[in-house]
This record gives structure tokens, sequence and C-alpha cells, in this order.
């Protein structure tokens, strides 16, 4: 029976432990506890684009891949509104839109989301800051937007109103009518700056630099930013003056004044001096860069948006 029994537990695969080292088995050292798990990296926030004028979701794939790869998992949205010539749309109309856009994603975020606006998007992104009660941006990334407005003559000012120059399209822009088409909400002729206080629909709204009943709802609003980057260059050749990506702007003489000359920082009437004294200011400037180039440039995006897509 013991041969047939010792069989059996060898056909069953059982190896019983010689018995000297079950003699050993109380003077072993314990077993090592389990290694701890690797710590979890929290996931990153989602990335909201929006685009520029003439622009479409398309022309941000390069932007979408440099994402992809250095941060990857990230949910990235690029909208799809307001593409091509319904980018003349009235900015606060654009607002509107944007914004029944971007809430969901909001929602659906409560560690907060990064905006990476284009050109004229960065002045859409500004306002959706200043009219959301409860966004919860973090990175608010300004790339090449002319957030002081624009006085230049470009191929596609010339293309909208053929028969006008800058010294002389005030008489549109700064008309009802002219207000209708996006580019001129932002348009800023700095010879004549009180037709622009009185006429601008939105630029000098968004400023602060005319009242209006939502001013320091809208400044509040504003500074709910965690970091605002401001991104552009000498060698855009669209935004005129580049500077005005800084918050830079011309005087009456033509000459840049920087942002901290400006009349809207010193007033601080919506938030810039605020932002600046604690540290949620962040200026990228980058030379050798053409206005189609920002997002699809490997090295700005590295050395200036990287960084701030936590």
């Amino acid at each position: 029976m013991s041969g047939s029994g010792g069989s059996m537990l060898g056909r069953r695969g059982l190896r019983l432990p010689p018995v000297g080292i079950l003699l050993l088995l109380p003077f072993l050292p314990p077993p090592l506890p389990p290694a701890a798990p690797a710590p979890h990296r929290a996931a990153y926030k989602p990335v909201i684009v929006v685009h520029g004028l003439f622009d479409s979701s398309y022309s941000f794939r390069h932007l979408l891949e440099y994402i992809n790869e250095t941060h990857p998992g990230t949910v990235v949205t690029v909208l799809d509104l307001f593409d091509g010539r319904e980018s003349l749309r009235p900015l606060w109309e654009q607002v509107q839109g944007f914004g029944e856009a971007v809430a969901p994603i909001m929602a659906k975020a409560p560690q907060g989301v990064h905006l990476i606006c284009y050109s004229q998007g960065g002045l859409v992104c500004r306002a959706l800051l200043s009219v959301m009660d409860e966004h919860n941006v973090d990175s608010f990334i300004s790339l090449s937007s002319p957030q002081m407005g624009q006085y230049g003559d470009t191929d596609y000012l010339k293309w909208l109103f053929p028969t006008s120059m800058r010294s002389n399209l005030y008489r549109i822009c700064y008309s009802p009518w002219g207000q209708e088409f996006s580019i001129c909400n932002y348009w800023h002729d700095p010879h004549h700056d009180d037709l622009y206080l009185n006429a601008s629909s939105f630029l000098a709204l968004i400023n602060g630099e005319r009242d209006h009943p939502n001013a320091t709802a809208w400044r509040k609003n504003f500074l709910r930013v965690g970091r605002l980057v401001l991104i552009g260059g000498p060698d855009d050749g669209v935004i005129t003056p580049w500077q005005s990506s800084f918050f830079g702007f011309y005087d009456a003489n033509e000459t840049v004044l920087e942002m901290e000359e400006q009349l809207v920082y010193l007033r601080d009437s919506f938030g810039l001096k605020t932002l600046l004294a604690r540290g949620a200011i962040v200026r990228c400037p980058m030379a050798g860069i053409s206005h189609t180039a920002w997002h699809s440039n490997r090295t700005l995006y590295e050395t200036c948006i990287e960084p701030w897509l936590s």
C-alpha cells in the first residue's frame, strides 16, 4: 500500500520537501512584503483648441500629433466651429457657440482644462474666460493672438475690404455694419481712439476700456484662470504690431508701448496687473516663425506650449 500510495502521490505531482528543510523552516527569515505598486500618474488635463480666422480643425493636425507624443492619453478636442468664411461672423456670436461646445468638456473635467487658442481664436477664448462664471481653465495659451487689437494691412484684409487701407478702414469698422465682421471687432486704430472706444462692440468691452454693467463680474471670472501663456514673435507677418500678442500696442505716434505701459494694465481693468503680480503670466516670444506656422513648429511647441500642459 505504501508503495502504491507513493506512486499515486507522484502521479498527482505532489513533491514533499526533504525532512532537513522542514527542520530549518522556523529559522528562515520572513518573506519580503509585496512590492508597493507603482505610483499612479494623474491623467493629463483635457486640452481644448480654438482656431483662428479662415482656419479649420485640420490646420492643427501637427499640434495634435505633438501632444499625443509628449502627453499620451491626453484628451484633445479641436473645436470644429465657425470654419473658413464662417470665422468672419461677429465674435460675440462665436463666443456663444464655442462656449456651448466647451462647457460640457469642462463639466467632465473637475481637475480643470487647458485652452490653446490661435490668432483670432485667442480673443474668443479671452472673452470666454470673462463671461463663463464657473470656468476651470488652468492654462490659457494665447498663440499669436492680437490681444490688444490689430492695425495692419494684411492679405485677408485686402481681400475683404479691397478699396480700404489701414489708415481709413476705421470708417468701415467703426460703423454698425462693420462691427458685423469679426475682424472689425478687434480693429484698433491708434489715431481714432475715441471712435474705437465708442464703436468697438467687443475688444473695448473685454478690455474693460468702456464701462458696462458686467465689468466687475467679467474681471472676477477672468482671474479664475490658473496661468496666461502669451506666445508671439517679430516675424509673424500678420499680427500688427506683433507685440499685440503680449498686450503691447501703438500709441498715437505708432510707437509700441509694452503691456506694463498700457492703460488697461495700469488700471487693472480686466485683471492683467493682478495676474502678473501673482506670477501667472508667462511670455514666450520666438523669432523666425511666420503667422501660419505657430501651431506646426515643433521647437515652439516644446519650448512654449508643452511645459504648461499638466
